[in-house]
């Protein structure tokens, strides 16, 4: 039996606009709920 810790998942390799999360792309890492909601708002306006 192997722990969780040892295992390295390989990455999946995706086109950036296939990715499920892809909209997210120019939101900093960090961001809180209200500055993902206020990027979410300003794609929908475009």
């Amino acid at each position: 039996m192997t722990d969780a810790a040892e295992c390295e998942p390989k990455p999946v390799e995706q086109d950036r606009d296939e990715r499920e999360d892809a909209h997210l792309d120019d939101i900093e890492e960090g961001a809180g709920c209200t500055e993902i909601w206020e990027h979410l708002a300003e794609k929908r306006e475009e």
